[in-house]
């Protein structure tokens, strides 16, 4: 089960480059139901989401490079490319702060996780934090991949 938020962001924190990150990959095999692949640094894993937007079913399984690479071409709409940054945020949380290139560029996107959807529902995200999008689809990134350009 994965109980997420998102947000878009009015502004990077100074030190935001600091922190761990990596570039991702992904693209759609399917958007209904959401089936995903997706090249983070030497990972490769298919992703299977359930339907809903703040809590939902989600299962990965691990890919081999070459099934990765098979798959690539099978993907429906564009290839998302983003740069990762994980950043600790209350002691509890990570924030995956998501900077989106190509076509999608400028878009700036954060994720936080939680255990519960009670504690999710309590969040306090930090100032830099804009709008929550939590319940807008457009900010889902299997309907960004559908998009030729950031919404």
């Amino acid at each position: 089960m994965e109980i997420e938020r998102k947000y878009l962001i009015k502004r990077l924190p100074p030190d935001y480059a600091s922190y761990p990150h990596r570039e991702i990959e992904q693209g759609y095999l399917s958007t209904s139901p959401v089936v995903r692949i997706r090249k983070s640094g030497e990972d490769y894993i298919l992703t299977y989401k359930g339907g809903g937007l703040m809590v939902r079913e989600e299962y990965n399984l691990p890919l081999d490079k070459k099934s990765y690479e098979h798959l690539r071409p099978k993907a429906d709409g564009i290839l998302i490319r983003k740069v990762r940054y994980n950043i600790p945020y209350q002691e509890t949380y990570t924030i995956e702060l998501d900077i989106f290139l190509d076509s999608l560029a400028p878009l700036i996107l954060a994720e936080v996780e939680f255990p519960t959807e009670e504690e999710a529902n309590r969040f306090v995200p930090p100032d830099w934090f804009a709008e929550d999008v939590t319940f807008t689809k457009q900010y889902h990134n299997s309907v960004l991949s559908q998009a030729k350009q950031m919404p």
